[in-house]
């Protein structure tokens, strides 16, 4: 199925900055999102890989690695280039919120507490999901630490996924930092999926099994 099609897959996280030596992040390290491009490109197809900050490398030819930092920027590359994408897996954890002002210079311990005030970042699953038409397809993803399926589903209907896979902070050696993962699919038409504990590399190939059903 993947054969000759042009994919965007986002990965790692971002960083929002506060300061010019501060930021806001997460743990994501980027490896399942690299793992999902390299089986998609040797699967035959063209990848887009957005990376946000993160230590991964990887050298295919059929896979165009452009880096971001933060959440805006991740937003305005996907928006660019998924109209002209067959698909996107969007395995990327975005900063749900970034600060309304950015200090030019470094902030000094000079008071007891420092308040940031945030405001949303631009939500790239939903914009994507209702730009989304019927030959192409979307993917997303979620972590959850509780009422994971319940949580997971909702983001499924509210994004327009075709499926979306979860992922529980509750599982020993999967999610961030691991090379291992642990993942259930939740499909549109209500069909669920749980996988064993693999290799993130195997988990993409699971997952990229699932769009060519």
């Amino acid at each position: 199925m993947l054969q000759g099609k042009k994919i965007i897959i986002t990965a790692g996280p971002t960083y929002e900055r506060i300061d010019p030596v501060r930021f806001i992040g997460n743990y994501s390290t980027g490896k399942m999102g690299f793992a999902l491009a390299q089986v998609c490109a040797d699967a035959g197809a063209e990848v887009v890989l957005v990376a946000g900050p993160v230590q991964q490398f990887m050298e295919h030819p059929r896979v165009t690695r452009i880096d971001v930092e933060s959440a805006q920027q991740m937003y305005d590359v996907v928006m660019s280039q998924f109209p002209s994408c067959d698909g996107a897996i969007l395995c990327a954890a975005v900063a749900d919120f970034t600060p309304i002002r950015v200090a030019t210079q470094k902030l000094k311990r000079e008071t007891d507490n420092l308040v940031i005030t945030l405001k949303p970042t631009q939500d790239i699953a939903s914009t994507v999901g209702k730009m989304k038409t019927e030959q192409q397809f979307l993917v997303g993803f979620a972590l959850e630490t509780n009422d994971e399926e319940v949580h997971a589903l909702n983001k499924l209907r509210r994004k327009n996924f075709d499926f979306i896979v979860l992922n529980s902070l509750n599982d020993a050696q999967a999610c961030f930092g691991y090379d291992t993962n642990k993942i259930t699919i939740l499909k549109a038409s209500g069909e669920k999926k749980i996988f064993e504990l693999k290799s993130k590399l195997d988990v993409a190939k699971d997952i990229v099994n699932e769009l060519d059903k």
